[in-house]
């Protein structure tokens, strides 16, 4: 049965959602940030720390990681700095 959702490859990146990790005081390395980006398609793509290894004996019941899947953390200040830039509803 194929998934509702599946992300394109193709989609390119239209716009940085929020301010870079380097702007924000969370990395000293503008080469390897981790990021949040919106997608030309509307996807969002995050680029963080993979944590899926240490994270997947303790997943609250009912989250699961796909195998095709990464669980991936970004620092909390950059969230926040992207508020302004996703839209309501």
């Amino acid at each position: 049965m194929p998934r509702p959702w599946e992300a394109d490859p193709s989609a390119t990146f239209r716009r940085r959602l929020g301010k870079s990790a380097l702007e924000l005081g969370a990395s000293d390395n503008e080469l390897t940030c981790p990021d949040i980006w919106e997608l030309d398609n509307g996807d969002i793509a995050v680029i963080g720390r993979d944590l899926t290894a240490s994270y997947t004996a303790t997943l609250p019941d009912g989250v699961s990681v796909g195998s095709d899947e990464r669980l991936v953390v970004i620092p909390g200040v950059m969230l926040k700095s992207a508020k302004g830039d996703i839209p309501h509803g």
